[in-house]
């Protein structure tokens, strides 16, 4: 039996805001919702609005209460102060809920909180596909992620110094490598008239200069923390890292992001759970005879898809033997630029399938070669 059916108990969606908090309470789908207004993050104000919820509907203290949110800016603190106070909470993927497909729809956060909460009744009388609930991590493994993230970020970032720089110069007609004597050649650079350049510009290409040397310096510090950690450090997720980097043609940003971010802490029943989370499964269009595909879902992080696809690339150059190199070649080898294209990305998530299978029982991608 459901338990909604089997014990009285209080629905409460979420809508989060910034700087309000918009709450909608019920007890059933002919309930109209009790609505109220909060500030963010005042967690007195929630407990009052439970409470003065559970009188209103005449529903004991020790009542069930069930919520949910949307998966957003404020992340999952929430989810964990509400399971401590003994609320069962979901944090919902934005993207899973139902919308009405016409061209122009209303939308406001009334009618937002007011629809979360009628689908949060429907969920709990068993209507699974309502959504998708996102599955929360825990703390630890969710710190874990900050090392390659902001990595990422400061990568991003050196690319955005150089851009700069050298689109600074082109503006001059002038082509200088950005390396390590930058400076010493910057102030023997002529313009077209055999004139410095001007004061302004050189003060700002110094300055970016300077940026970017401080971010590889920050890029270097933490990979050497990284391969630190990969060294000496016990943690089940790091035994993970290093046996994904005993296989050729893995080094440990990879091994590093796909534990991370996929393998370490999600819990995948079949493969093709693994491909629809990491958003590399193809997306059908069947309409009576109208028939195509609409290329990938994009379900998953693009952090996610885009170690996928550099994943692959490597494989066929260090794994030339295994099978699934083989597959590739057999099939997209003799194809145009693009058919090779798309063969990567399905060779992507045929190689996060195998990978998994290595992680969870042991079996090595058949014909890959390991690491001496």
């Amino acid at each position: 039996m459901n338990q909604a059916t089997s014990s009285p108990t209080l629905y409460l969606a979420f809508e989060l805001g910034k700087k309000q908090w918009r709450l909608a309470f019920t007890v059933g789908l002919g309930q109209p919702p009790r609505e109220r207004t909060i500030a963010a993050g005042n967690l007195t104000a929630l407990q009052r609005e439970i409470a003065l919820a559970k009188k209103r509907f005449g529903l004991p203290e020790d009542a069930r209460v069930l919520s949910c949110y949307e998966a957003g800016r404020d992340g999952f603190w929430l989810h964990r102060y509400l399971a401590a106070h003994g609320v069962e909470n979901y944090v919902v993927d934005s993207a899973s809920i139902e919308v009405n497909r016409r061209a122009r729809r209303a939308k406001t956060d009334h009618l937002d909180v007011g629809k979360l909460v009628t689908m949060l009744i429907r969920f709990d009388a068993g209507d699974q596909r309502v959504w998708s609930v996102v599955h929360v991590p825990d703390p630890q493994v969710e710190d874990r992620r900050h090392l390659h993230r902001q990595l990422a970020t400061l990568k991003a970032d050196c690319t955005r110094h150089r851009n700069r720089i050298q689109g600074l110069l082109a503006g001059q007609g002038v082509r200088l490598p950005v390396k390590a004597d930058f400076l010493e050649q910057l102030a023997r650079v002529r313009l077209w008239d055999g004139s410095p350049l001007p004061e302004g510009l050189r003060t700002r290409l110094e300055q970016e200069y300077a940026a970017l040397q401080f971010t590889e310096e920050q890029i270097r510090t933490l990979e050497a923390q990284r391969r630190q950690i990969i060294r000496t450090s016990d943690d089940p997720l790091i035994q993970q890292v290093r046996r994904l980097m005993a296989l050729r043609a893995i080094g440990e940003n990879i091994a590093w992001v796909l534990v991370m971010e996929l393998f370490g802490w999600r819990e995948f029943r079949n493969r093709r759970q693994v491909g629809g989370l990491s958003g590399l499964v193809p997306v059908p269009h069947q309409s009576g005879e109208e028939e195509r595909e609409q290329g990938i879902s994009k379900a998953s992080q693009a952090l996610i898809r885009a170690i996928a696809v550099e994943l692959a690339w490597c494989w066929l150059r260090y794994q030339p033997e295994s099978a699934l190199s083989q597959w590739y070649w057999q099939r997209f080898g003799n194809g145009s630029k693009r058919q090779r294209k798309i063969g990567i990305v399905a060779l992507a998530r045929k190689l996060l399938i195998a990978l998994w299978r290595y992680l969870k029982f042991g079996e090595v991608p058949a014909g890959a070669r390991m690491k001496a």
